[in-house]
């Protein structure tokens, strides 16, 4: 196999995380129930039940854009552009700043949508990288090499997808120096913010930074809630959401009126807190066993991830990940998760702790061990 696959991540996942006995790739919380949203208030049930199931707003709701832009200092709902995910967030922005020919520099390693698109439409695509050697800290001197006259955008993970790392003030300040040095756009997926592992403490967005800003996130990561199929887009400038909502319209072109309205009452303010208080508390419990699991296993190790449910683990024999992630599909393991290879880095595996009680960590964990043995 080749040592740079990105389209690995998600064919790996559509073709077996649900064929196998144990997950450890999940990056989400373990998915809220409707009953534990809204059994403690009955007028919310009651406004919920009173929906009525008609074409809703193209641009998504007022109330869930105004809530959505509660959440950025400064946002106002006209910023705001509700998507499908932010898959479609992170698609609309790439295709609404972009033409074919210009010139886009991406943060590597990443959840690779935006290189595909770059690869895809015909972008001229450079690169610049998180160096592991020095805890995942972006290489500054490689954007400013990378960036030139021509870059029209940077694209950047925030809290990063799959490290786990998340900038600093200085890291970001100096990525929107070298996005303002050319009068570049910054496109940030901020899909993992809240889903910090301190508590009380949520990574900075990249809004209110600088005014050539789109970011973009989701209710599926820290709030536990995937199946709404709920993200957004959110930049200063008026201009790009109005440009944005025509390619939203000629595309997937309406939301879902019952998903908006539950992703509304979710992002309240009292509930935000406490779906992100439990994501927080689950994810620290199962990253904290993790942790201890690849402390003690020679064959691995890892940067503690700050923020999200994912992290890359380095192994540390003649094997590579895709070896190894296939191996584990097969019995007696069945197990998932995800070759380095999605990343160009052929000697890591992408280990997660999400998903909650039902993954039974501890049992996959064994397996990898078990699996990682067998290499001897």
């Amino acid at each position: 196999m080749t040592t740079f696959q990105p389209f690995l991540m998600e064919r790996w996942m559509s073709l077996y995380e649900q064929d196998v006995d144990y997950n450890l790739s999940e990056s989400g919380v373990h998915p809220i129930k409707l009953a534990e949203l809204l059994g403690d208030d009955p007028a919310a049930v009651d406004d919920l039940l009173a929906t009525e199931l008609n074409y809703p707003y193209v641009n998504g709701t007022p109330e869930l854009r105004q809530t959505i832009a509660g959440l950025y200092d400064g946002a106002t709902a006209g910023g705001v552009l509700v998507t499908v995910g932010a898959a479609e967030a992170n698609y609309i922005a790439t295709r609404t700043l972009l033409s074919q020919g210009d010139e886009i520099v991406v943060m590597l390693p990443n959840y690779m949508q935006i290189w595909g698109i770059a690869k895809n439409h015909g972008y001229r695509l450079k690169t610049f990288h998180l160096r592991e050697e020095q805890g995942w800290a972006p290489d500054l001197d490689e954007l400013a090499a990378a960036v030139s006259a021509q870059t029209r955008l940077i694209a950047v993970c925030n809290p990063n997808n799959p490290t786990g790392r998340a900038l600093t003030a200085r890291e970001m300040d100096g990525i929107v120096a070298q996005a303002d040095r050319v009068g570049a756009w910054i496109l940030a997926d901020e899909v993992y913010s809240g889903a910090e592992r301190a508590v009380d403490e949520q990574t900075p967005s990249f809004y209110g930074r600088y005014d050539r800003v789109v970011a973009t996130g989701s209710m599926s990561k820290a709030y536990g809630l995937p199946g709404l199929r709920i993200g957004w887009m959110i930049s200063p400038d008026a201009g790009v959401i109005r440009d944005a909502l025509i390619l939203r319209e000629n595309s997937s072109e309406i939301m879902n009126v019952l998903g908006e309205h539950i992703a509304e009452i979710a992002l309240r303010p009292a509930r935000y807190a406490a779906a992100i208080t439990v994501s927080r508390e689950e994810g620290l419990a199962n990253l904290d066993r993790l942790d201890r699991f690849i402390a003690a296993e020679a064959d691995l190790s890892w940067i503690r991830p700050q923020a999200g449910l994912i992290g890359l683990a380095r192994l540390h024999k003649a094997i590579d990940g895709d070896r190894l992630a296939e191996r584990l599909l097969e019995p007696p393991y069945r197990t998932f998760l995800l070759p380095g290879s999605a990343y160009g880095l052929p000697r890591h595996i992408r280990v997660g702790v999400g998903g909650g009680p039902d993954v039974n960590l501890e049992e996959g964990l064994r397996r990898l061990s078990a699996c990682l043995a067998e290499f001897d």
